[in-house]
Formats: structure tokens, C-alpha cells, sequence
């Protein structure tokens, strides 16, 4: 599992269909033990609940504010990448020096953007909607509450997304392809290395 891996060097996770809590409190423990991470992909994030219900969470959450001066704070956030930002960051203790150490570990985007679109992407099975919520039960996806609320670069990634969706598909068909000639040649030359194959069986190789 995610949570007994050994610290590596950087941990990309594709955040799609993940439930938003659950992957946050892995990504926060994982911070904390050093370990960096970057998440992709964190508009197709998941939250709970019918979107009206957190539509209305959400519009309660703006008004909360300094009376004094607005400007001060609390500050909202409409992206996907920073409203998942702002969850890990309430899960660390983000006013101390480990604290501030282990946020700056993190990176959150969305869409794979590059290196990361040529890199492996995991994901966290004790966060995954499909095994952890009842069927039927309804949930919200996080682009589609950011757009509600202002954000305006919805239609941007998904452009980008299938682009990039595009490229690795023709270039997954182009390995396919170069792997079966791959294994039809070492099976032709099998039959012409026969009798060499056998003269270094008798050496013991």
C-alpha cells in the first residue's frame, strides 16, 4: 500500500476518482515522513455528497471573512489544486518549521502537466471512491464546483487533457506495435540460434 512504500525520490499520483478527505490525510502523512508528492490531475477529484449539498458548504464557507478588512483573510480559493491544497494544509501543522518543511513537499495541478504526463502515476486505494463509498451513493466532482464558483479555466484543461489523451494513445499503439515485432524477431531468431544455444549448454550456459 501507499502508506508502507519507502521514501522515494517524488511520488506522482493521479488524483482521479479519489475521495478528497481520505487522499488528503494519506498525502498529509506521507509529507510529514518527508516524502515528496505531486498530485495531477485534481479537478476529477471526488467529494461526497449531492452537489447541491456542497454547493451550499461551499457558499457558506465564502462568507466566512475578517469584518475588519476582507482583504486580511480567509482567503477562498476557487481551483481545484488549491482547494486540495488548502485540505492537506489543515491536516499539517502548517505554523511550525516541519509543518512548513512538509507543505512545501507538495505539488498539486491540474491535468498532467509536463514531466509528469511521461511519468508513472499511482493512485491510493484506501482513498478510491470506488471501494470505499456505497454504490448509488452520490458524490460531487471538484472541477464542476470550482467552475460554479469562478473558476474559469475548466474548459482550458479539458481541451488540454484531450490533447494530451491523444498523444499517449498514438504513442501507446506505437509501442504495442514495436514490442510484437520485437518478440516475432526473437522468435525467428530462436530457430537460426538453435545449434549455438546448444553448443553453450554444453559449456553450462
Amino acid at each position: 500500500m501507499f502508506l508502507s512504500t519507502p521514501i522515494l525520490q517524488e511520488i506522482v499520483i493521479d488524483g482521479k476518482g479519489h475521495l478528497l478527505g481520505r487522499l488528503a490525510s494519506n498525502v498529509a502523512k506521507q509529507l510529514l515522513n518527508g516524502q515528496k508528492i505531486v498530485i495531477v490531475r485534481s479537478e476529477e477529484i471526488n467529494m461526497t455528497g449531492p452537489f447541491f449539498r456542497n454547493k451550499l458548504r461551499y457558499q457558506s464557507f465564502l462568507r466566512k471573512r475578517c469584518v475588519v478588512n476582507p482583504a486580511r483573510g480567509v482567503f477562498h480559493f476557487r481551483a481545484p489544486s488549491r482547494i486540495f491544497w488548502r485540505v492537506v494544509r489543515g491536516m499539517i501543522p502548517h505554523k511550525t518549521p516541519r509543518g512548513a518543511a512538509a507543505l512545501d513537499r507538495l505539488k498539486v495541478f491540474e491535468g498532467v502537466p509536463p514531466p509528469y504526463d511521461r511519468r508513472k502515476r499511482l493512485v491510493v486505494p484506501s482513498a478510491l471512491r470506488v471501494l470505499r463509498l456505497s454504490p448509488g451513493r452520490k458524490y460531487t466532482v471538484l472541477k464542476r464546483l470550482s467552475a460554479e464558483f469562478g473558476w474559469k479555466y475548466n474548459d482550458v484543461v479539458a481541451r488540454l487533457e484531450e490533447k494530451r489523451k491523444t498523444k499517449s494513445k498514438a504513442y501507446y499503439t506505437q509501442k504495442k506495435a514495436l514490442l510484437r515485432a520485437k518478440a516475432q524477431a526473437a522468435k525467428n531468431a530462436s530457430k537460426d540460434l538453435q545449434g549455438v544455444q546448444q553448443t553453450l549448454a554444453q559449456f553450462g550456459y
